[in-house]
C-alpha cells in the first residue's frame, strides 16, 4: 500500500542507513553484557535461525511475552478458517522467547524481529517473505513497516490500544504516525478511545473488536511435572500469588501467615513477575515466620512448607493448574496490574488491588460476571476464605463467548493475504 511521506518520515527513512552500524554496535554490546542469546542474535541482523515453511505465511509481531501470547486465540481462529496457513511470530523482549517456544500453537514459529535497518529487515522479508504482517498492541516500527509495504504485503494492526497519555505523546510526531498509520489496511483497535486517538492521528481503517486477551488460550504446563506436583500437594488447599511485585508480595504474604495460622496445610505459590528478586523474597518470607521451598534448586514443599516460592520463568500454566484462586499482581502499588485472563481461562478466580489501569474493560468484564474481586490489604485473608463456587463454568463460558468473537476478526485479516 503506498502512501505520501511527509518530511518526519522521509527523515526516518533516511537516517536509517546511517545508524544501521550504530545498531550493530549496540547489538555487539548487548550481547557481551549477556542480554542477547548468542544462539539467536542474528536474528535482530534478520538471519534467520530456521526454514521458512512452505505456502502462505502470515508474520505477526508484538513486543513481549503478554502480547505474544494474546495473539494464539486469533491465530487459533485464523487456522480454523485456513488449515493451510503457517504463522511467523516475532518479538523484541529475549526474556520471552522460551516461554513463548513452550506455548506457540500448530503452524507456529518464532523469531525475534530485526532491527530497524534497512539490511537487516531486508534480509527479513526476502526469507520470510510473508503473505499478511499483523501488528499488536502498541509496538509499531515505521521504517520496517515502510519496507514491508513497499513490498505489496498487506498490513494490520490488531488488539491495538492507546490512551490519553499515549496519544499526546505521539501527537508530537504527528506526521510520521500518519504516514504510517496510512500504510495499515485493516486496524482493529480495543475501544471507542483507541479509535478515536488512532484516527485524530491519521488512521483510516479503523474498527472497534476488542481486547484479544479474554479470548486466552491456557498456558501450557509440562504434564511430568503437573502430576509430580499433583501428588506432592495433594489433599492442601492451594492458592497462587502471580506476576507479583514487592507492594503486592507485602499484601499476599500477610494473607498467607494469617490462613497458616488457621490451616497449617494451607499453601500459597507465590510466581514474582521477576524471579531475580528472590533472594529479596525469600528474606520477606523468613521475616514473616513462613517456611518456603524455591522452584529455582528443585525444592517441592513438604508438609511443613506454606510457600512454594515460584522463582522460574514460564510456568504460570502449571502453577494456575494447582491452585483454586489467584491473585493477580501488579495491582498494588502504581504498575497498573497484570492480565488477569490466563488464570480465568483456566477456572480460576481473580483477586487484585485497587489499581488496574491496564486491564480497566477486563476488570470490569470479569466483576460483572462475578470471576474478580477488589481487595484491600486487610481482606486478603478473609477473601481466600470465601468459597468460591460455579467458577469454572462462568469462566469457561466467558472466555468461549470472546473467542466466538475473534471470528469476524479472523475472517477480515484472511481476506487482506496476498
Amino acid at each position: 500500500m503506498s502512501a505520501p511521506k511527509g518530511w518526519q518520515l522521509r527523515l526516518w527513512l533516511g537516517l536509517r542507513p546511517l545508524l544501521q552500524p550504530v545498531m550493530r554496535r549496540v547489538l555487539e554490546r548487548r550481547l557481551a553484557r549477556g542480554k542477547e542469546d548468542p544462539a539467536r542474535v542474528g536474528e535482530k541482523r534478520g538471519e534467520a535461525t530456521l526454514p521458512r515453511p512452505p505456502g502462505r505465511l502470515v508474520w505477526l509481531h508484538a513486543v513481549g511475552l503478554g502480547e505474544v501470547l494474546a495473539l494464539r486465540p486469533l491465530i487459533a481462529q485464523m487456522r480454523a478458517e485456513a488449515p493451510d496457513l503457517h504463522f511467523l511470530i516475532t518479538s523484541t523482549a529475549r526474556s520471552s522467547a522460551r516461554v513463548i517456544g513452550a506455548n506457540l500453537p500448530p503452524g507456529c514459529v518464532h523469531q525475534f524481529l530485526p532491527l530497524d535497518g534497512p539490511d537487516f529487515v531486508a534480509r527479513f522479508l526476502d526469507h520470510w517473505r510473508p503473505a499478511l504482517s499483523v501488528w499488536s498492541e502498541q509496538d509499531l516500527w515505521p521504517g520496517v513497516i515502510h519496507d514491508t509495504a513497499l513490498r505489496g504485503i498487506p498490513l494490520a494492526w490488531v488488539n491495538a490500544r492507546m490512551n490519553a497519555e499515549s496519544h499526546r505523546k505521539r501527537a508530537r510526531a504527528r506526521g510520521l504516525y500518519r504516514d504510517t498509520l496510512a500504510r495499515f489496511a485493516l486496524i482493529s483497535a480495543q475501544d471507542e478511545a483507541t479509535a478515536r486517538h488512532l484516527r485524530d492521528l491519521g488512521a483510516r481503517a479503523v474498527q472497534v473488536d476488542g481486547s484479544l486477551k479474554p479470548a486466552a488460550e491456557p498456558l501450557g504446563a509440562d504434564p511430568a511435572e503437573l502430576a509430580r506436583a499433583r501428588a506432592a500437594l495433594a489433599g492442601r488447599k492451594v492458592w497462587v500469588a502471580a506476576s507479583t511485585h514487592a507492594a503486592d508480595e507485602a499484601v499476599v504474604i500477610q494473607a498467607q501467615a494469617a490462613l497458616a495460622q488457621d490451616d497449617p496445610a494451607r499453601l500459597m505459590i507465590l510466581a514474582p513477575r521477576l524471579p531475580d528478586r528472590a533472594d529479596q523474597i525469600a528474606a520477606a518470607l523468613t521475616a514473616a515466620g513462613l517456611r518456603f521451598a524455591r522452584r529455582s534448586r528443585g525444592e517441592f514443599p513438604g508438609p511443613d512448607a506454606q510457600v512454594w516460592l515460584a522463582d522460574s520463568f514460564g510456568e504460570l500454566g502449571l502453577w494456575y493448574r494447582l491452585g483454586e484462586t489467584a491473585f493477580i499482581g501488579g495491582s498494588f502499588g502504581s504498575l497498573g496490574g497484570h492480565n488477569p485472563w490466563e488464570a480465568v481461562c483456566l477456572g480460576l478466580p481473580v483477586l487484585h488491588g485497587p489499581d488496574t489501569r491496564n486491564f480497566a474493560a477486563d476488570y470490569a468484564g470479569l466483576h460483572e460476571a462475578g470471576l474478580a474481586r477488589l481487595i484491600t490489604p486487610g481482606e486478603a485473608a478473609n477473601a481466600l476464605r470465601a468459597p468460591a463456587t460455579d467458577i469454572r463454568t462462568r469462566a469457561r463460558a466467558l472466555v468461549e463467548a470472546a473467542r466466538a468473537r475473534l471470528r469476524p476478526l479472523a475472517r477480515d485479516l484472511l481476506a487482506l493475504t496476498t
